[in-house]
């Protein structure tokens, strides 16, 4: 991971949740922690992380995530052993 990595994993873990966190980083981030990406139907993204399946929603119109898709990425990331 770099350091825009670590940075966006610093927000994602941040309390309180922060929303705005733009999609595209959060996407890589998962990425550079080595999860495989698929596409879903319509904005449906799934991943697979140590074992551990994810699917979300990419954001639209706007490229910025809502609170809600932020502590879900955080679970994700926290089943599948992925921490600041």
């Amino acid at each position: 991971m770099n350091s825009s990595h670590r940075k966006t994993l610093q927000a994602v873990f941040s309390e309180p949740t922060q929303s705005g966190i733009p999609w595209k980083d959060i996407e890589a981030l998962i990425l550079a922690a080595g999860a495989v990406r698929s596409e879903g139907s319509g904005s449906r993204v799934r991943f697979l992380l140590n074992g551990v399946p994810g699917v979300f929603h990419r954001p639209h119109p706007r490229k910025e995530t809502n609170k809600g898709a932020v502590e879900s990425v955080r679970k994700f990331l926290k089943d599948a052993g992925v921490e600041p």
